[in-house]
């Protein structure tokens, strides 16, 4: 779903983007139904799609609200504007709140703030009586320690604000839990040098399978099965749509999931929601306020003929969702990683990948001339490929295959001055 297909209609806003293949799709989306994507943005460069399909940009402070309305204004009066959206989990409240002040259709961008800070969620939720994990905000190394203590190891720590596995880390002892407080507290900005505060949450480790429940307004519209890499880190390499379990874990999943949007004030348009299959039932992990990223909303066009991210367009521009069409059952996602630093020196083996057995979609988030680091988080994931198959094996067999297929070459080593590929 890419390409240069032109529009004449309004502008549709996106503050900033993802990085790994959904932000290229709203993009396309908004000119399949005859709207301008039009990406605000501090740095295009981050955005390899922006210059293959001719995206047009406006460079501003898109952590400045005031400026970012001050700029759809102007986009009102240059040809009209449609809405206003966002791919980013750091900007989904902006569009919402810059959307809002021009009278265009938004979710309440005040709840999405209040869901973006993992404190005030897990509070929130466990207010609500759904089932969190037992946790404890922190600001302090010895209290970080003591929360674990508290808790009983193994643990996972995290920032009260971020997205995509980035600085998520199981912590196994007292000194593990010691060494990565101190690391997160030490951080003063996030990995696209917002700052953020000097909070983290100490959970504990909930152990099962990992899901997460994609819903739209306050229906759902699938669950899906996750892949997590090796630990202490949790990073996703890959995704079955739909999840291969009984009809009962799936609705206890589904129904946990919309407990949670209702406890947050959620419910208008897409938002995502982890949990983990625990012995005793659903665990809510997090609740994201927003389309989910990686890829799944591909895997679930694929999967059900659901197409969730023109649901998000259609909605942010007020108008009909498309209506369902026939799906090909089961789709999976698989991510090519990469496992060491370097500077990109060649791609190689993408249409291959596109032409192998039940595949449907191929992204690269890299490109020559990038440097790449380990990062364990979302940004190691260098590419991705979703197929389908007649069940989710087959499917994730599939796609894996022909991830193994593209090849990212590296010269090495990194050079420190350069910076990290999206």
């Amino acid at each position: 779903m890419t390409g240069r297909k032109t529009a004449s209609g309004p502008w549709l806003a996106f503050v900033e983007s993802n990085t790994t293949g959904t932000g290229r799709e709203f993009c396309a989306a908004a000119r399949a139904r005859d709207l301008r994507p039009v990406l605000l943005t501090r740095d295009p460069g981050r955005y390899v799609y922006v210059e293959q399909d001719g995206i047009d940009t406006r460079l501003l402070d898109t952590g400045d609200l005031a400026a970012v309305v001050d700029c759809c204004a102007g986009l009102e009066q240059d040809g009209g504007l449609a809405g206003v959206a966002s791919s980013s989990e750091y900007f989904v409240s902006t569009a919402a709140r810059a959307a809002a002040k021009l009278g265009l259709p938004a979710a309440d961008g005040d709840a999405i703030a209040r869901c973006r800070d993992k404190e005030t969620q897990a509070a929130a939720l466990a207010a609500a009586g759904v089932p969190v994990p037992a946790g404890a905000a922190v600001g302090e190394v010895a209290d970080a320690v003591r929360a674990a203590d508290g808790i009983g190891h193994p643990v996972v720590l995290k920032p009260v604000l971020g997205s995509g596995s980035v600085g998520v880390r199981l912590c196994r002892d007292r000194e593990e839990t010691r060494q990565w407080a101190k690391e997160l507290l030490g951080r003063s900005t996030d990995e696209r040098g917002n700052p953020v505060p000097a909070r983290i949450l100490v959970q504990a480790a909930v152990e099962g399978p990992e899901f997460s429940v994609e819903t739209f307004d306050n229906t759902v519209v699938t669950v899906v099965a996750k892949h997590i890499g090796p630990r202490p880190y949790f990073v996703e390499t890959g995704h079955e749509v739909p999840a291969p379990v009984p009809d009962a874990v799936a609705a206890a999943l589904g129904g946990t999931a919309l407990r949670a949007l209702a406890a947050l004030g959620l419910g208008w348009g897409a938002a995502h929601t982890e949990l983990r299959m625990s012995a005793d039932g659903p665990v809510v992990i997090e609740v994201n306020p927003r389309l989910a990223g990686g890829m799944i909303p591909v895997a679930v066009r694929a999967a059900l003929g659901i197409d969730l991210v023109d649901a998000v367009i259609a909605r942010a521009a007020g108008q009909s969702r498309t209506p369902t069409r026939p799906g090909r059952g089961h789709a999976a996602v698989r991510f090519l990683r990469n496992e060491r630093e370097g500077r990109v020196t060649a791609i190689g083996g993408v249409e291959a990948a596109q032409a192998a057995p039940g595949v449907v979609a191929v992204a690269v988030g890299t490109a020559p001339g990038r440097t790449v680091r380990v990062t364990n988080s979302f940004q190691d994931r260098l590419g991705c490929v979703v197929a389908t198959g007649t069940d989710g094996e087959q499917a994730g067999d599939r796609a894996a295959a022909a991830a193994g297929l593209i090849r990212i070459e590296l010269e090495e080593p990194a050079l420190p001055d350069e910076g990290v590929a999206g």
